[in-house]
């Protein structure tokens, strides 16, 4: 098992809603907290990743908004003349503007274009050493497949030539499981779980290793069988009021909200236990704990940071 940290790109993604973000930014800030030279990549042009940091929002050019911690948002026209200003040696921008004013026309028409120039930016970072770790807050589950084989479709479509021989070397870095890797962000319910598990088989397609399972928002045990039994034997009107006299207030509702935890529990673990079912038994499935608290914001991912390290 490659150790998740010591990878060189991570793809987190999700069912949306599962706090896929969360968990790239608390991956990324506890690897830069490692010693890591790291970059976290927001791909979704209405992300928030800047939120989880409390900074402006993020461009294209990556800047440090943590130390030894870096931030980027995906912009595929930038990438665009990023790629032609390396590959062609153009150094002028206006030369390179004619160029890229045809990008929507030339995407719209090749499918994968956009993908590729996404992959390609975050496995040149890798493949030139810029980072010691790229985590990529990635698309949904419903689109991150046909990302991770864009180069290998495009590959499949270009027989000889630079761009044949360029995606050569991101398909090789992408199915290298000592490099790169897949992490699946579910929440203990009954979509997002199906949908981790049908994400599994998909990304068996790609040949891109998965590399763990984390599971959010997982409710702590509160309460153990013992207590439950008192909690049914404080049922009833006359057992009520008397306890409500004793504390010197309504005692219901704390009885119910108890009584609330525990089934709300238990019907998660039921989610967790199908979930452990349909994994290989190797794979590292995580869990964060459910923090009952804003999601947004350095307090926040420090938290999730300090609850991934225990984990790992």
């Amino acid at each position: 098992m490659t150790a998740l940290l010591d990878r060189r790109l991570l793809f987190v993604t999700g069912k949306g809603g599962v706090g896929k973000s969360t968990v790239a930014a608390g991956l990324a800030l506890l690897a830069a907290h490692n010693g890591k030279r790291t970059l976290v990549c927001e791909v979704d042009a209405k992300g928030n990743l800047a939120d989880f940091f409390e900074t402006s929002p993020l461009a294209f050019k990556a800047r440090e908004v943590q130390p030894s911690l870096w931030a980027m948002a995906m912009n595929t026209e930038e990438s665009l003349k990023e790629y032609l200003g390396l590959q062609l040696k153009l150094p002028l921008i206006a030369r390179i503007g004619p160029l890229a004013r045809t990008f929507d026309f030339v995407a719209t028409a090749a499918p994968g274009v956009k993908e590729i120039l996404t992959v390609g930016k975050l496995t040149w970072e890798v493949r030139e050493d810029n980072y010691d770790l790229v985590v990529v807050d990635a698309p949904a589950t419903g689109h991150i497949v046909g990302q991770l084989r864009a180069p290998e479709a495009i590959r499949e479509l270009v027989s000889v030539g630079m761009v044949r021989e360029q995606t050569g070397w991101m398909t090789d870095l992408l199915t290298d499981a000592s490099k790169t890797g897949v992490v699946i962000v579910a929440s203990p319910e009954e979509m997002p779980v199906t949908e981790s598990l049908e994400l599994i088989e998909r990304l068996a397609d790609t040949n891109v290793d998965v590399a763990a399972v984390i599971v959010n928002r997982v409710l702590p045990e509160l309460f153990g069988r013992g207590e439950e039994e008192i909690f049914e034997r404080l049922e009833g009107d006359e057992t009520s009021n008397v306890l409500s006299s004793v504390v010197g207030g309504p005692a219901t509702p704390v009885i119910e909200a108890a009584r609330l935890a525990v089934t709300l529990r238990r019907t998660r673990a039921e989610h967790l236990d199908r979930l452990r079912a349909g994994v290989d038994p190797t794979l590292p499935v995580l869990f964060l704990p459910e923090l009952f608290t804003r999601s947004h914001g350095m307090r926040a991912t420090t938290v999730v940071a300090e609850r991934l390290g225990e984990e790992l």
